[in-house]
């Protein structure tokens, strides 16, 4: 006999022991109390964001500057975040040098970035557009890079208030000037291993 509805055992929220349990061969991360693993990502995928990175890290990570100027950031690959309850893996972040002046010497930053970049995959397309996004709308992240690599296409998101809005959005070889970094032109045909 089952028991009654309202003695019904409430689903697992994922902890971080969950996550650590689980092999170095994946992406782990607790979404709204969900632990989701993806595989590692795929050469399309890891040629994108090493690019984009190697991209932003010279004029933006790197010297002095204002908070839009060359040298205001801090550009991490891959850095694992704890907000609130959640555990998020962007493939890119960046923090503003003028609300962190100095990384943290930890394995997860509890402080949300200014900036994430998710290359999406057909495994985590739906999560880092649906959930992924949502949190880091709710975080504070003021700005979000999803990058296709199968499509070449970049879009580009800016948080205003409680929603995210399209600045942009761009395909294929093209150059463009990308929120929040639009000081520096960026070629997105460095971005692709078959290059349109």
């Amino acid at each position: 006999m089952c028991p009654p509805a309202s003695h019904a055992t409430a689903k697992h929220r994922a902890t971080y022991a969950d996550l650590i349990a689980l092999p170095d061969d994946v992406v782990a991360e607790i979404l709204n109390g969900e632990l989701i693993v993806s595989p590692r990502p795929a050469a399309r995928h890891t040629r994108a964001t090493s690019t984009i990175g190697q991209d932003l890290g010279p004029p933006f990570d790197g010297g002095r500057g204002g908070p839009d100027a060359p040298g205001g950031w801090w550009i991490l690959d891959e850095p694992e975040l704890h907000l609130g309850d959640d555990v998020l893996v962007p493939d890119l972040a960046g923090w503003r040098r003028e609300k962190m002046p100095v990384i943290p010497d930890v394995a997860a930053f509890t402080q949300a970035p200014d900036w994430v970049c998710e290359v999406v995959s057909p495994s985590t397309a739906r999560i880092d557009r649906v959930q992924k996004m949502a949190l880091y709308g709710r975080y504070g992240v003021g700005f979000l890079w999803l990058v296709d690599p199968a499509a070449h296409t970049l879009e580009v998101y800016r948080r205003e208030g409680e929603r995210w809005v399209v600045v942009t959005t761009v395909a294929g070889d093209e150059k463009v000037r990308a929120e929040p970094f639009a000081v520096a032109e960026l070629d997105l045909a460095r971005w692709w291993i078959d290059a349109p």
